[in-house]
């Protein structure tokens, strides 16, 4: 059952009350498209009184991330926002916000890297920053930016865990869609996020040096530390997810599919298009098809074991990428899926496709099309092509 207020807004704005009900100190961003109306609204929502935070409206989104390292550090609870080559910029200072353990929680608007120029949605920017050490989980629904950034507070912010979160909703075809949304009431958010105090803050009655050469005899050791860290809150992150479902009766989980059961052939997507593509599995259902869908909800750290459950039973497995893996053998998705299942002793046959591009629409029918010849491939032995859909070659 759903709770909370229900109310028509744009998922843009829905993260932005998200932000306001988690009582964050500090914003710091810059507006690119397609985030801009996020980062907008926060600063109207400080201005009018409404959120008693700090907004720090800076020069670039280099100086965007950097203003959130020494808000972050100091124990301030910590929101920006960005997209595409915004987030690009910030690129080089998302590994010091990941290795500094600072609980930093951003939501990206994705979209298409240049050049050529294009404001529209896509994955090329999720792709180009999927080792920086975030925490990072895919929203297919404003209702779900609005959770996921909630829970990002939460998750970020435990004890157990201190690392940034990324937020992804798809550029254009999420963040500026109005749809329903059930709100929360302040109490409930208060009680499922309390206030921030973050165990490792800055004094400046105790100076110290952070962040400092590491030669190589110990610098291979900090990653290796920092790897295994993050690998290890995939619990608390389960955790807190279960806890949101009592609270709010919406339930998430790392790897999340419909009509899978007894699926010989398995879709696999990432975002809104996700919801589309239900419509292509129910035609092919309606046909008698044993098809079922599988998306990934958190993408970082990898949710090896429920993604090897999701699979296990299935023949075929159609992976959609969103962005390109110039030279590589698939797209992005689909090399970590194989590598995924390449020790399983039964594992699918893997055939990998690439759509959506710069905003591009893909249509139910380019879906039933996705399964239905990427099925035949797969049957007769082709696996390693890499195809497109709705793209003329």
């Amino acid at each position: 059952m759903m709770t909370g207020k229900r109310i028509g807004m744009e998922s843009s704005l829905g993260i932005a009350e998200a932000v306001k009900l988690a009582n964050a100190d500090v914003v710091a961003a810059y507006p690119i498209t397609p985030q801009t109306h996020i980062v907008e609204r926060l600063a109207e929502l400080v201005a009018n009184g409404e959120l008693d935070a700090a907004y720090i409206p800076v020069e670039s989104e280099h100086s965007a991330m950097s203003a959130c390292l020494g808000s972050a550090a100091t124990g301030a609870r910590t929101f920006t926002a960005t997209a595409g080559q915004g987030l690009e910029l910030m690129h080089e200072v998302l590994y010091v916000a990941s290795s500094m353990r600072l609980p930093i929680v951003m939501a990206v608007a994705n979209r298409a890297l240049s050049s050529p120029l294009n404001v529209w949605g896509d994955h090329s920017d999720v792709m180009a920053v999927r080792d920086t050490g975030w925490i990072q989980m895919f929203a297919e629904n404003g209702q779900q930016v609005f959770d996921l950034t909630l829970c990002a507070f939460r998750i970020a912010e435990d004890p157990e865990v201190l690392f940034p979160v990324m937020v992804h909703l798809d550029g254009f075809h999420l963040s500026h869609v109005v749809e329903p949304f059930y709100l929360m009431e302040q109490d409930v958010v208060d009680k499922f996020l309390p206030r921030f105090r973050f165990p490792l803050a800055l004094d400046p009655d105790k100076p110290l040096t952070a962040g400092a050469f590491f030669p190589p005899g110990v610098y291979g050791e900090a990653r290796r530390a920092q790897d295994d860290a993050l690998r290890s809150v995939r619990p608390v992150i389960s955790r807190t997810w279960r806890e949101f479902e009592e609270i709010s009766g919406r339930s998430y989980k790392p790897v999340e599919t419909y009509r899978a059961d007894d699926a010989r052939v398995l879709l696999l997507t990432m975002g809104s298009f996700s919801e589309t593509a239900m419509l292509a599995i129910d035609q092919l259902r309606e046909r008698g098809q044993q098809v079922g869908l599988v998306r990934i909800r958190l993408w970082r750290p990898f949710p090896f074991t429920e993604f090897r459950q999701a699979v296990g039973n299935a023949e075929t497995l159609v992976v959609l990428d969103r962005a390109i893996s110039y030279g590589g053998p698939t797209g992005p998705v689909c090399a970590e899926v194989k590598a995924a299942l390449y020790s399983e002793p039964k594992r699918p046959r893997i055939v990998s496709y690439v759509g959506g591009l710069g905003g591009r629409d893909i249509l139910v029918s380019e879906f039933v099309e996705m399964i239905e010849k990427g099925t035949a491939l797969a049957e007769s032995g082709v696996e390693e092509e890499l195809l497109t859909i709705g793209v003329r070659v």
